[in-house]
């Protein structure tokens, strides 16, 4: 899909990796670029330098998106493009505390199925329409810090997966975008982990990698190609993959 002419909506846009590709989109010419996050100062910053409309937005909440796509709907017109990006990180294993699964699965999953229900449908009455949903590379691999991260990332894949071929058919293209590790806020202190392997990339080389992969209409979203060969190392003998997942963690602990 080309964006120029298109109504792009982003969450997630009050810095970072959504933030990119909402600047990215406007760049392409998009008719009207709608940004959405918790985060109002940025976020109106944002509309403002791109000529687009701030729209504050809870993602964990079905209300917040329902009227995020209405706002978008009456400034621009229907919906071309949804870009659910938001997302969060937060370290520990199986004990880590109730919330903090509620939580993951609010903003890393529901998200998305909220995002679906508001404009999947009409995409399709349409015959066109791109969701991107954001995922991450732990959503094909795995994240060693965080289990609450690496399954919540597992169950957007899946979603998009569904997506992909319950709609691709009626006109809707889906595409899930699985990163590693990208210079935004939520990588401070976690430099330790994919970074310290494959290195950082930027949140503009991502968006450019997004643009390039939306106009092939391809599914997979890959800023980092090495990815899609370690999700083959995997798949091709899943024991031998979890025994190098096991050495890297004791590497990265000092065990």
């Amino acid at each position: 899909m080309k964006l120029a002419g298109k109504v792009a909506i982003v969450t997630g846009a009050a810095g970072g990796i959504g933030a990119a590709m909402a600047r990215r989109f406007a760049r392409e010419g998009a008719k009207g670029v709608v940004v959405a996050d918790l985060h109002q100062g940025p976020l109106d910053a944002l509309a403002k330098e791109i000529g687009g409309l701030a729209v504050p937005c809870d993602v964990a909440k079905e209300v917040d998106i329902l009227a995020l796509v209405t706002r978008a709907e009456e400034r621009f017109g229907p919906v071309d493009v949804f870009c659910s990006n938001a997302g969060l990180v937060r370290s520990g294993d199986e004990d880590a505390p109730d919330g903090d699964w509620a939580l993951n699965w609010s903003v890393h999953v529901m998200s998305h199925v909220y995002a679906a229900r508001a404009v999947a449908k009409k995409m399709a009455e349409r015959g066109s329409g791109y969701i991107v949903n954001t995922a991450s590379a732990a959503g094909l691999l795995t994240s060693l810090p965080s289990a609450t991260y690496a399954v919540t990332k597992h169950a957007a894949v899946a979603f998009a997966e569904w997506l992909a071929i319950t709609y691709g058919d009626k006109g809707v293209k889906v595409s899930v975008l699985c990163p590693q590790a990208v210079r935004t806020a939520m990588i401070q202190g976690r430099e330790a982990g994919s970074a310290s392997v494959d290195g950082l990339i930027e949140p503009d080389e991502l968006a450019e990698c997004v643009v390039r992969t939306m106009d092939e209409e391809k599914f997979l979203i890959l800023p980092h190609p090495q990815v899609l060969d370690y999700m083959r190392r995997k798949t091709a003998d899943y024991d031998r993959w979890l025994a190098g997942m096991r050495r890297l963690r004791g590497k990265m602990l000092g065990e």
